[in-house]
């Protein structure tokens, strides 16, 4: 009889254990392979609205653009995915797949559009700080059998590959378009305190040395990027956290980031802006958020 109470007892703590692990998030990881930090459920926080998730076809998405249509997006999976862009509704359902011609997926961080629809997927996921074939991709999703065109691109900063480790600020998972240009904002691994911005121009040659523009203070790791309709906001994603930046004319460099945290949202990876005051953000877990400035 002791040795059937022992045993119920040990189960009902176990029991006991297990829940209380699933009501705080312990145990959950929101960034796998890119952190491992655990993920907390998640409180209400003012402004956010989770609208829809993603199926098992999106692996990790991990970009984020508009699409032809209103409530519509481009996403794509992370490093190791297809070479493949998916649109999808905001709700999250698949509207179509489209396969990249020609190209690898190396490590897909980020995607974005320009006016006439043109994406632009950044092929430059940068963990180690060691790659040498970064690589802008230009596609047209109205002419989806037609191979991209490529931009190959270097930083003129960067000497050692991979530098040292304080020194890696060499990754990007964040990019956007804006008056002809790709601009690209790296993910400082090595102190995790400061945004590098350079620029590409989106219509130029093959192989190019990114501009760099300067530098934004930022208490974090910065995973997109995103500007909104009237170029006065520019919003840098992180990890369940935001940096909300006044901007004007394209200078990027010149602001005070203002951070609103996300607790429990997930690996946050994509942004882009609907409308001046709206932002729709994407996880790797497949979620997808609309999150209201200035509520």
């Amino acid at each position: 009889m002791n040795r059937i109470v022992a045993g119920l007892l040990g189960l009902t703590l176990l029991t006991s254990a297990a829940c209380s692990e699933a009501q705080d998030g312990k145990g959950k990881k929101g960034g796998g392979k890119k952190g491992g930090k655990k993920t907390s459920v998640m409180n209400p926080i003012a402004g956010l609205t989770k609208v829809g998730h993603m199926g098992g076809e999106v692996k990790e998405s991990s970009g984020l653009a508009l699409g032809p249509e209103a409530g519509t997006f481009y996403t794509h999976g992370d490093d190791g995915a297809e070479p493949t862009l998916y649109l999808v509704r905001e709700d999250g359902g698949l509207v179509k797949s489209l396969p990249v011609p020609g190209v690898r997926q190396v490590d897909w961080e980020s995607v974005t559009a320009d006016p006439q629809g043109v994406l632009y997927i950044g092929d430059c996921g940068n963990n180690n700080n060691d790659r040498r074939d970064l690589t802008i991709y230009r596609f047209d999703p109205r002419q989806p059998n037609a191979a991209p065109r490529s931009i190959r691109f270097t930083y003129p900063d960067q000497k050692e590959f991979p530098p040292g480790k304080k020194e890696r600020n060499f990754d990007c998972e964040a990019s956007l378009w804006y008056n002809g240009g790709i601009y690209l904002f790296t993910k400082d691994r090595g102190q995790g305190s400061t945004c590098k911005v350079y620029r590409l121009q989106a219509d130029g040659p093959a192989k190019q040395t990114a501009q760099l523009l300067g530098k934004i203070a930022v208490a974090g790791e910065v995973t997109d990027a995103a500007l909104s309709p009237d170029g006065r906001t520019l919003a840098l994603l992180g990890r369940e956290e935001l940096f909300l930046c006044s901007v004007s004319g394209g200078n990027f460099t010149q602001t005070t980031p203002r951070a609103v945290r996300l607790p429990g949202a997930g690996q946050t990876e994509g942004a882009v802006f609907q409308d001046n005051k709206t932002l729709m953000i994407s996880t790797e877990q497949g979620n997808l958020y609309r999150y209201q400035i200035g509520q």
